[in-house]
């Protein structure tokens, strides 16, 4: 009897149509709700390396439709998004765009620091633990272990136990191994000696046969065989007033600055030659489509992460500066190279189904020469003539040698030990270090970052200066630029300080679950890994500092 009452019941209950639908309204929540976790098959990470934001509009008119205008168009772009900490390198950028750290916390302060333990030098990538896979020379004994928080990509990796496949790659050692993070699977990177892709035997033992296939090609001589000549007539180019310049770099070898630039001499002798070209980033992006292949990124199972840097518009830029031909057929290059790049990743993974950003490491300050010929204000200095004229000071003040040790990202590195036997006292050392500073040309303030907040300085100085200071890994006392003042020779530029043309970087996102726009709110190269990891809805890495953009979601 029980029975037939249970099963009356169940029928009634089955026939109901407002309890019928009210339960395919609740399954269908319990899916959307976290039954099922919905994340893209693949991430692509780009870096353009000494990538100003205005770049993304200066050559805007002649971009293709499929490449930059896509990116802009298709995608969301964070308008206004600055690098909050001192100086702006290029390990800075890259541990900072993946960590949402500031290099206070995640220890790169720069490409090289001085190492107080060691009484040398340190490379921000250098381990001498590991050995060079690929190549005999030292060029592989490279780790992340002076990165001290974890990346975006680590988070993934720790995410889906360690079932996400995550590789790095750039033609700079560090812009490979620092976005890829402690845990991933492999990076590969550019040793010019020998003109192979490397790694080191942190990720790997020996390359992957595909690799060594690759690099046997020697691909560099395709592009060698045809000289750099412009991609378009070059009366058409439009951001120089001549190629000829005298305070653009040459390569070794020529007579000028001007097209075309033989690269023919170079066949089978000078695989180097190639980061300097466009053709670097030709050879990223199309190697970065053979490991997506190779390795069948986003095609198996979980996400996956490609963490990409494309190095050759910072040896172009630092070459031949912002205002010149070779920068803007660099940039119609790249963006060709990105079309073909896209199609690719719509074709392999599928459009709406992966999830890509760019952004850059930093920008780059207008050649001094240039502005000079122009009537707005630039210059050098010299940090080895600073630190030279400093010691000459002080062992004249103090009665000691060689006080100071280098001047260095913008920072004085004192001989401690040598200071404390001495018994001098260092706080007036320090002061006579600053009031000399403040006398020389192109010399803006200088302050003990100690006394920090005592120093009358704007708030936003005193935040990006806090940002970048590591009590381990810096100096002691920090000195300001005039505007478009660097470090630097007669020709080319190159970048380091906290202006709009170094801070200022774009940060575009396009594909799975990005809606079209922009938006002119402050933010940070330190939100854009928050901002994956609340897309991808895992943990951030360890260090961040950053917030997430969220106006770029339609969930």
């Amino acid at each position: 009897m029980m029975r037939k009452v249970y099963l009356l019941i169940t029928a009634l209950f089955l026939l109901n149509p407002a309890v019928y639908a009210q339960k395919k309204t609740n399954k269908a929540a319990a899916g959307k709700n976290g039954a099922t976790l919905e994340r893209p098959k693949l991430v692509v990470g780009l870096v353009v390396d000494q990538m100003r934001w205005d770049y993304l509009y200066r050559y805007y008119d002649r971009y293709s439709s499929g490449g930059f205008k896509r990116l802009v168009n298709e995608g969301f772009s964070a308008e206004n998004t600055m690098i909050p900490y001192l100086p702006t390198y290029t390990a800075c950028g890259h541990a900072s765009i993946y960590s949402g750290s500031v290099p206070a916390i995640n220890g790169i302060i720069g490409n090289n620091w001085y190492d107080p333990e060691l009484q040398r030098d340190m490379y921000c990538a250098e381990d001498k633990a590991v050995k060079s896979v690929g190549t005999t020379t030292t060029a592989g004994e490279m780790s992340p272990k002076n990165m001290l928080s974890t990346t975006i990509t680590d988070e993934l990796r720790l995410a889906t136990n360690f079932k996400s496949k995550v590789i790095g790659i750039s033609m700079k050692d560090r812009g490979a191994i620092l976005p890829a993070g402690h845990s991933a699977n492999a990076a590969y990177w550019y040793d010019g000696s020998s003109g192979n892709w490397i790694s080191s035997t942190y990720y790997m033992q020996q390359l992957p046969t595909w690799m060594e296939q690759y690099n046997n090609a020697k691909h560099q001589n395709k592009f060698y065989e045809k000289n750099w000549e412009t991609l378009y007539p070059i009366d058409t180019y439009t951001q120089s007033t001549s190629d000829e310049k005298p305070y653009e770099g040459r390569y070794k070898g020529e007579s000028n600055s001007s097209f075309p630039h033989k690269l023919t001499d170079a066949i089978n002798k000078n695989y180097d030659l190639v980061r300097s070209t466009p053709f670097g980033n030709t050879m990223t992006l199309d190697l970065a489509k053979l490991i997506i292949e190779k390795e069948q990124m986003g095609q198996v199972g979980n996400t996956d992460f490609l963490a990409v840097s494309c190095s050759s518009t910072d040896y172009v830029g630092h070459q031949f500066g912002p205002n010149s031909i070779e920068a803007e057929d660099t940039y119609l290059r790249l963006d060709k190279d990105l079309e073909a790049f896209f199609n690719y990743l719509d074709k392999t993974i599928g459009k709406g189904k992966y999830l890509f950003f760019l952004s850059a490491d930093h920008g780059a300050a207008h050649v001094p020469k240039f502005m000079e010929e122009n009537k707005m204000p630039g210059g050098v200095v010299s940090n080895r003539q600073i630190a030279a004229g400093l010691n000459k000071l002080l062992e004249t003040e103090f009665k000691i040698q060689k006080t100071v040790l280098t001047v260095m990202n913008n920072q004085v590195i004192y001989n401690k030990p040598e200071i404390e036997k001495a018994n001098l006292n260092f706080e007036d050392i320090k002061r006579t270090t600053i009031k000399f500073l403040k006398q020389q040309t192109g010399i803006l303030n200088a302050v003990d970052i100690t006394q920090l907040s005592n120093a009358t300085l704007p708030d936003l100085l005193k935040q990006r200066i806090a940002n970048g200071y590591n009590a381990r890994r810096s100096g002691d006392v920090y000195f300001i630029l005039n505007p478009n003042w660097f470090d630097g020779g007669s020709t080319g530029t190159t970048h380091g300080s906290w202006n709009p043309y170094d801070a200022h970087i774009p940060a575009v996102f396009m594909g799975w679950k990005v809606k079209p726009g922009k938006t002119n709110k402050p933010y940070h190269m330190t939100d854009i890994a928050p901002t994956i990891a609340a897309m991808l809805q895992i943990q951030m890495p360890s260090g961040t500092v950053g917030q997430a953009i969220t106006e770029l979601t339609d969930q």
